[in-house]
């Protein structure tokens, strides 16, 4: 069913097999990152508080009856975590529980006849080491390869699939949402799906928390920003060079009803004029420099308690996936390949 390559760094998970198989594997990969730093950590005793089980309940119902499939992910999930199941999917709606969670990320966008999404992982700390590349065949759904951090599904950070589907995915802090149903749920949906246009479908309307998702697709020529969270839904064609941080651009009602931490703020800038400047995409997620928080995120202070776990590349050449995957803040990539 699966085969884990234990390594330091960001490893490598095969898996395959139904929805339970897959979320069991999941599970047996973060185990023990997740029972050394997460449960200890407030943010999951906060999701898990009492005063979240209403709100819990009602999206683990709309969870159920929308994705059979996934919850029976999640209750793998939680079998090979060896916790609760509402546990673990509480932890798997933060971003819809709570505005502010430590779930960064940049992406740069580059649309063109080579189109190419390039994109940092920024997340928790101490997870630096445990999250590993979840190679995927599904039965019956398009495989994947997706960024995964333990205790968590796919679908929430970067990926592409084996309908030609390319993803980078970034947290939007909005306020005053009332979530329906987890945008990481809808997230893992989104791998399963066929095409571009079914995946901006699955996204439309959605009650859930903020996310932002810069999409492509072999043989499409489009690159597409897509905003969306409590009930919102807005559509991007990228034409130019572009960058999106932590906080929505073009979201009608997000832009006064969502949180901009300096880090955002500071990286939005830093990269739309290093992007102006016709940096590459590498240098410009590696970069330390300007006046304010930096892009590459190392320090152990960080203001959002967030670090720079993994850098993708991701570009579409006609039919035709080249990729890479950098652990490091320098050096060659860890991984590679063509898709």
């Amino acid at each position: 069913m699966s085969n884990e390559t234990v390594t330091r760094g960001l490893g490598w998970l095969r898996l395959s097999g139904g929805p339970r198989d897959l979320g069991l594997a999941l599970g047996r990969a973060g185990r023990a990152a997740v029972a050394q730093n997460l449960l200890v950590h407030p943010l999951w005793q906060t999701v898990n508080a009492p005063a979240q089980a209403a709100r819990v309940a009602r999206m683990a119902e709309t969870t159920r009856a929308r994705f059979p499939w996934i919850w029976t992910e999640i209750e793998g999930l939680a079998e090979g975590l060896g916790l609760p199941i509402w546990q673990v999917f509480a932890w798997n709606c933060r971003g819809d529980l709570l505005a502010s969670v430590p779930d960064g990320c940049t992406t740069v966008m580059l649309p063109g006849p080579e189109p190419m999404l390039a994109h940092n992982e920024d997340g928790l700390p101490f997870f630096r080491d445990t999250c590993f590349i979840a190679e995927a065949q599904p039965e019956g759904r398009p495989g994947f390869h997706a960024f995964c951090y333990p205790g968590s599904i796919p679908g929430h950070t970067f990926a592409f699939t084996g309908a030609g589907l390319v993803q980078a995915v970034n947290n939007l802090r909005l306020v005053g949402v009332e979530p329906g149903i987890p945008r990481m749920v809808l997230g893992r949906a989104l791998l399963a799906t066929g095409s571009l246009a079914a995946a901006l479908e699955l996204l439309r309307d959605a009650p859930s928390g903020g996310f932002h998702f810069a999409l492509m697709q072999r043989g499409d020529p489009r690159m597409i920003s897509v905003e969306f969270g409590g009930g919102g839904y807005s559509v991007k064609e990228i034409d130019a060079a572009a960058v999106h941080a932590n906080h929505a651009l073009h979201l009608r009602g997000a832009l006064t009803a969502q949180t901009i931490t300096d880090s955002s703020r500071d990286r939005q800038a830093r990269g739309e004029a290093l992007v102006a400047a016709g940096h590459e995409p590498l240098a410009i997620l590696r970069d330390t420099g300007g006046s304010g928080l930096p892009i590459r995120r190392a320090a152990t202070d960080d203001p959002d308690e967030e670090n720079t776990l993994g850098t993708a590349m991701m570009r579409l050449s006609g039919q035709r996936l080249d990729w890479s995957i950098h652990d490091g803040a320098d050096g060659p990539a860890r991984y590679s390949g063509t898709a």
